[in-house]
């Protein structure tokens, strides 16, 4: 007997009971399935809603001129070519943090992994004249290997010494940036242009190529955000490997006991976080400055975090909050011409991510309650022997 006073056989139907709930719940459509599949994203929605409103109301402004505002410039073809394209890094951020959330590894470093990445990448490639089939590769490999082995520090010391990766990836944020500024020199690896430090142009193979839309094109490193949101879903959701790297986020000693490597998905998963984080500058480099300078845009590993939250680590889940992110990031702009506060889109951001995990973790905790409730129904009906059996599925 366990400290519940359960026999053997007992544990073994309660297991049998919750297991074959949830298949049930999962394995088809049903009225229950459908509520609380709909109720976490729609409460999540009516809170936002509401709060916004209420803060924007709060500074003295009509909320829903607001909304008008923003989706009226929101809709325009130009602007929608602005939102996609800042959400490509958004995108490839929120992965590369995702990678680590999904095993309970909360990867800090994503901002300092990708310009460190970045900047090495933007010098090896204006120091090569290669064919674009090659250099553009070259590139990208660089910049997936620097991020890599930025990131898995973090991993070994946290396997090897203990260290808590939240506090190694803060501080290896710190020093990406001394040592961008440490070669970001004339007599280094970069070159004067006016008053900014910036590594040598990329020649023209280097430049990604571009989809034509009117009236500005997208960027075409798109693809490579679309194949490591592929890649995210496949390998941790269809391989042994991602089995075994979310058994570790749920449990590390039943992940060890089933034979899992625990120190060993730590590295790799830091390596492969660190590798996708490797990419996020790439949107910059290859489509829009062709260098890296020191106005090379910052911040976006941890705007990658609050996105992933919103999310919810999900591939498509995060391409939705990327562009979400991209359209009050460019509908703002338009509402401070209206006179709002500059603030208020930030306040909305966030608003936004905190409905977002709160709604999720309360429909969560209500379908847990659910299906504790009708095993302990079915388990009170099969003790007293009587064939009135409460139906589990919904």
């Amino acid at each position: 007997m366990n400290d519940l006073g359960e026999t053997p056989e007992q544990r073994a139907l309660h297991r049998h009971l919750e297991d074959r709930y949830w298949l049930r719940l999962r394995g088809r459509f049903s009225k229950e399935k459908l509520i609380l599949a709909l109720a976490a994203p729609v409460l999540a929605i009516v809170a936002a809603l509401v709060l916004s409103s209420l803060v924007i109301a709060a500074s003295g402004k009509d909320p829903l001129h607001a909304f008008s505002v923003m989706i009226d410039f929101g809709s325009k073809s130009d602007s929608q070519v602005w939102i996609v394209n800042k959400a490509i890094p958004y995108y490839l951020s929120a992965a590369a943090v995702a990678i680590g959330f999904r095993m309970k590894l909360f990867n800090i470093g994503v901002d300092g992994q990708y310009r460190v990445a970045a900047f090495f990448a933007a010098a090896v490639g204006g120091a090569l004249a290669l064919p674009g089939a090659i250099q553009i590769p070259i590139i990208i490999l660089t910049a997936m290997a620097v991020g890599a082995v930025w990131a898995g520090i973090a991993g070994v010391l946290k396997t090897t010494r203990g260290v808590s990766e939240v506090i190694t990836t803060i501080m290896l944020n710190s020093i990406a940036g001394s040592l961008i500024g440490y070669f970001l020199s004339e007599d280094k690896l970069a070159v004067k242009d006016g008053n900014l430090f910036h590594t040598t142009n990329l020649p023209d193979s280097s430049h990604f190529f571009t989809i034509p839309t009117d009236p500005k094109p997208i960027y075409g490193t798109i693809v490579i955000a679309i194949a490591v949101g592929l890649a995210y879903w496949f390998v941790l959701g269809r391989t042994r490997f991602g089995f075994d790297l979310r058994a570790v986020g749920r449990s590390e000693p039943a992940a060890a006991a089933s034979g899992v490597s625990v120190k060993r998905m730590v590295v790799t998963s830091m390596l492969l976080s660190g590798a996708v984080a490797g990419l996020v500058g790439m949107p910059t480099l290859l489509n829009v400055s062709y260098n890296y300078g020191t106005d090379f845009p910052a911040g976006i590993g941890f705007t990658g975090i609050a996105i992933a939250l919103l999310g919810r680590n999900h591939p498509i889940g995060m391409a939705l909050a990327a562009l979400l992110w991209g359209f009050l990031e460019r509908t703002g702009i338009r509402l401070e011409f209206e006179d709002y506060a500059q603030e208020i889109v930030e306040v909305m951001q966030g608003i936004i991510v905190l409905c977002v995990v709160i709604a999720y973790e309360t429909v969560r905790r209500y379908g847990l309650r659910v299906q504790q409730r009708k095993v302990g129904e079915e388990l009170s009906a099969r003790a007293a022997g009587t064939n009135d059996k409460p139906e589990v599925s919904a």
